[in-house]
């Protein structure tokens, strides 16, 4: 009886190392993300901390070759001039905030799309003429297509068939005020189409009590970062929520993307790869 109770001990540890070993199982190739967060919705606020971070706690910072936020290049009538320029400076310090805090990224410049936006085209082109097709070009499309659109028109036109773009909703595809959806695809680069990342990643606020109380700061700044976007006056529908829904498409990508990555990652996902990484590199 005991023998056969140390076989099923041993078989369940040996299933949980193996899962735990597939749970971070990127493709091959780099990423890049363009994200606005200067448009009425706040949620890139979030989002953009917990992408970060997530690629920190799976060793893939170093993958990360370009990062833009602020990429409404024209301003919505539903937020003011003013109330854009806050959030222009929000959004650039969830970057360097969270990239200083977590670490690794020492070596990436976080641009602003719409206040830099002939550097961030060149940038994110660079990336795009870097790419074969053993080192792809995963683009993360968490906001409009435009600046997606003029590296994509500016970049060599044998190498856009290596450019992957991984989208979540329509509500970005089709709010280019230069680029539509249409055109990127146009471009000959390969749409990789995820559900709506809102359905598990956009949750009651209580559901992130465990950053809120979490006893280290790197967590703690997570949190903070989506209280940001609860407590924006400029939207109604982010009132009571955390909303990281863009990340889901890093949790996509981590755990596999087209080879059988998660396609609804939820909170517990992120939560779980987050405390993993506090508790194995407690800050100094």
């Amino acid at each position: 009886m005991m023998y056969k109770i140390i076989v099923i001990f041993l078989g369940i540890l040996l299933s949980t190392t193996i899962a735990s070993a597939q749970k971070i199982q990127p493709p091959v190739g780099r990423i890049a993300i363009v994200a606005d967060g200067n448009s009425p919705d706040p949620d890139d606020l979030a989002g953009t901390a917990v992408s970060l971070a997530l690629l920190r706690s799976a060793g893939l910072e170093n993958r990360l070759v370009h990062y833009s936020h602020s990429c409404d290049l024209v301003r919505n009538q539903k937020i003011s001039e003013q109330a854009e320029r806050e959030r222009h400076a929000l959004m650039q310090g969830s970057c360097e905030v969270t990239s200083r805090r977590w670490g690794g990224f020492d070596g990436l410049t976080f641009l602003d799309a719409k206040w830099n936006q002939k550097k961030t085209v060149k940038d994110l082109c660079n990336a795009i003429n870097a790419s074969s097709e053993a080192d792809p070009l995963w683009i993360v499309e968490a906001g409009e297509p435009d600046i997606i659109g003029y590296a994509l028109k500016a970049a060599k036109k044998d190498k856009r068939q290596y450019v992957k773009v991984i989208t979540h909703h329509p509500a970005n595809d089709d709010a280019g005020d230069f680029f539509k959806w249409k055109e990127i695809l146009d471009f000959g680069v390969e749409e990789v189409r995820i559900p709506d990342q809102n359905e598990k990643l956009q949750t009651p606020l209580a559901d992130w009590d465990w950053a809120k109380n979490h006893n280290d700061p790197r967590i703690q700044g997570i949190w903070l970062q989506g209280k940001l976007a609860e407590v924006d006056n400029i939207v109604k529908f982010q009132k009571g929520k955390f909303d990281c829904s863009d990340a889901g498409m890093i949790l996509y990508w981590i755990t596999g993307a087209t080879a059988g990555g998660l396609q609804l990652g939820t909170v517990d996902d992120v939560k779980t790869l987050l405390l993993e990484y506090v508790a194995q590199h407690p800050e100094k």
